[in-house]
């Protein structure tokens, strides 16, 4: 019995489940719909919620918490296109589908889909400022060690 024990396991251990949470939340982001386990697709819907919702409060310290859990690809897109789209709604940004079962080992799939987003509310990102050039160094040495430099 399970008793007062949460979460899926998936077969998995902790290493390998987080992992798999944050690659196949990523993938979500930006392709906006993965085909999966029906298993893996509730297990990872309020995962991918609660990265929504914190990516609308648009606050340094959610990015912060946001940017070690996604791609680079995947942040850019939740923090400037689907956060910001989603800000008058409450909850409920995904949608799952079932499908016809696998055929390898009939194990039942899901379609797992972010909903329609407003477009009209997305940011556009900030362009990176050019790099500065960096000036060399000069060593500037006491006149006794230019001395002794001389003589050799």
């Amino acid at each position: 019995m399970r008793h007062q024990i949460f979460g899926k396991k998936l077969g998995r251990n902790t290493n390998s489940r987080k992992h798999l949470q944050e690659s196949l939340a990523s993938s979500l982001l930006v392709n906006g719909n993965i085909t999966t386990t029906l298993t893996k697709a509730k297990w990872m819907r309020a995962y991918v919620e609660k990265l929504i919702k914190k990516s609308q409060k648009n606050r340094l310290a959610a990015k912060r918490q946001l940017v070690p859990e996604l791609t680079n690809a995947a942040f850019k897109k939740l923090i400037f296109e689907i956060g910001p789209g989603f800000t008058q709604r409450s909850g409920g940004y995904t949608r799952i589908i079932k499908l016809a079962p696998r055929g390898g080992d009939n194990a039942p799939m899901a379609k797992i889909e972010l909903l329609v987003w407003d477009k009209s509310k997305t940011v556009v990102p900030p362009k990176s400022p050019k790099p500065k050039k960096v000036l060399k160094k000069v060593k500037v040495t006491s006149p006794k060690v230019q001395k002794e430099n001389e003589k050799h």
